[in-house]
């Protein structure tokens, strides 16, 4: 028999069977919201529960944003429960007191208040899976949600057929039976079966951007490609296949690359500047993923900075979502939110002068210094090499840590400015700041290493002598 000739509930039993959802003798916690797709997920829940010798248990939120109409909705949900014998739990969330309390759009809100709504209930009651509603067509819209988000490859995937979501120590399966079937079947579904499915108003609204993708953007693609959704998914399906080969060849490279540190990963920079490009995209995701437990708000182009800054000298860093830092050090590379940790300056002890010319051992570092009278090229190799103007700075340098009221002016600057000031301008980490080395003439500062020249001390058309120093991790 054809795909085309099961019925619905025959493809459900299908889709279940090879993606392995349930396991005989579990209970289902069911995801009932009132509408089309979760009313029909019950039904044929339903008829299936003896063939997958499972018991069901239905929940329902009521997010309180629709008044009378969301009230209905619980109405009506209880009333399904009563009638088919299943036990229900019904709660009411203030999303908006949560979106305000959290700084979240509506629709964030209210996705965290029914997610961690439905893990709550099932640990109550015993459940290891969770049933949502999600059909072909909120697959769809979601890879198009990712792709204008930037997400990459791993956006492509869109949703999974079964996920797992941990909340206060309590894991369960979140599982989405009805993947392969569309809104229009659903709807068509609770029609022939006498289910009288509520349908909610928002989902009406061009407000949030799934819903002017639904309702705008599919339509007029439609009109360019009629074929558009199964190109779509077929990519999809290509790019889980090509996800699950890089999963297989991360699993050979992790140990010799990864170094997981309490809250901060370790990336041996060899190793990982040998991995091809692809790879590294996905160690990068994976590694995000184990420190943060997810790769919400992760884009594209935040592994994509990653992998440009990797290339630059030690000291660089940038800044990601969550307050992650990726930290270039010399040999390595650190990822995570313990900025202390990832801080790529030894700790500087008092006021070391600095031998002009020679080498100069100090916390850490080995300070070269040289002068020269050729100023034909004096542009820095990198951040860690300046070249000053020495009839302007003079041979009597020191290098210490920031103190409390210095100014110096950098270089492309007219005015003076203070030093606190330009390090939060550059967003360097505030448990960074008084680490980073300051080369200074008598209380000038002359050079913040690693960053800028004080503007006053460069080297110009009249400059006679070029003193040049640079810094080295030793």
């Amino acid at each position: 028999m054809t795909e085309k000739n099961l019925s619905i509930e025959q493809r459900v039993f299908g889709f279940i069977r090879k993606n392995r959802l349930v396991s005989r003798g579990d209970c289902l916690l069911l995801a009932v919201s009132g509408g089309p797709d979760s009313v029909c997920l019950l039904n044929i829940m339903l008829s299936l529960r003896e063939k997958l010798s499972i018991s069901l248990h239905i929940a329902h939120l009521d997010h309180q944003l629709r008044g009378e109409e969301s009230e209905a909705d619980a109405a009506y949900v209880s009333e399904l429960a009563k009638r088919f014998d299943i036990p229900l739990t019904v709660s009411k969330a203030d999303v908006n007191s949560y979106r305000n309390q959290n700084r979240l759009s509506l629709e964030e809100a209210a996705r965290e208040m029914r997610y961690n709504f439905l893990v709550e209930t099932a640990a109550a009651i015993g459940a290891a899976d969770v049933a949502i509603g999600h059909t072909l067509d909120d697959q769809v819209e979601t890879i198009m949600l990712h792709i204008i988000r930037g997400s990459g490859i791993h956006g492509l995937v869109g949703l999974n057929p079964k996920t797992n979501r941990l909340l206060n120590g309590h894991q369960v399966n979140i599982i989405r039976p009805l993947l392969e079937i569309s809104r229009t079947e659903t709807q068509q579904y609770c029609l022939e079966n006498n289910l009288a499915a509520r349908y909610d108003s928002t989902n009406l609204s061009l407000a949030p951007l799934r819903n002017r993708i639904r309702h705008k953007l599919l339509p007029e693609i439609k009109k360019y490609n009629p074929g558009f959704v199964e190109s779509l998914l077929r990519t999809s399906a290509i790019a889980a296949d090509e996800i699950a080969f890089l999963d297989s060849e991360l699993e050979k490279v992790w140990e010799s690359v990864v170094k997981e540190q309490n809250d901060s990963v370790i990336l041996d920079k060899d190793e990982f500047d040998a991995l091809p490009n692809a790879l590294k995209r996905h160690l990068l995701r994976a590694t995000i993923k184990n420190l943060l437990g997810t790769l919400k708000d992760i884009e594209e182009r935040h592994v994509e900075e990653i992998i440009g800054v990797s290339i630059k000298q030690a000291g660089k860093y940038i800044n990601l979502p969550y307050g992650l830092i990726f930290a270039v050090e010399y040999g390595r590379y650190l990822l995570g939110s313990d900025t202390t940790v990832l801080c790529p300056f030894p700790e500087i002890a008092g006021e070391s002068a600095v031998n002009i010319p020679g080498e100069t051992f100090i916390s850490g570092w080995r300070i070269e210094a040289s002068v020269s009278e050729n100023v034909s090229s004096f542009e820095p190799e990198n951040e860690f090499t300046a070249y000053l103007d020495i009839d302007k700075c003079g041979d009597n340098l020191a290098v210490r840590s920031r103190l409390e009221g210095d100014r110096f002016q950098p270089l492309g600057f007219g005015t003076p400015k203070r030093l606190n000031r330009f390090m939060i301008d550059l967003k360097i980490p505030q448990d960074w700041r008084k680490r980073v080395p300051l080369v200074c003439c008598d209380e000038q500062v002359v050079w913040v290493a690693g960053y800028r020249i004080d503007d006053r001390y460069k080297v110009t058309a009249d400059t006679k002598r070029v003193l040049k120093i640079e810094f080295r991790r030793v």
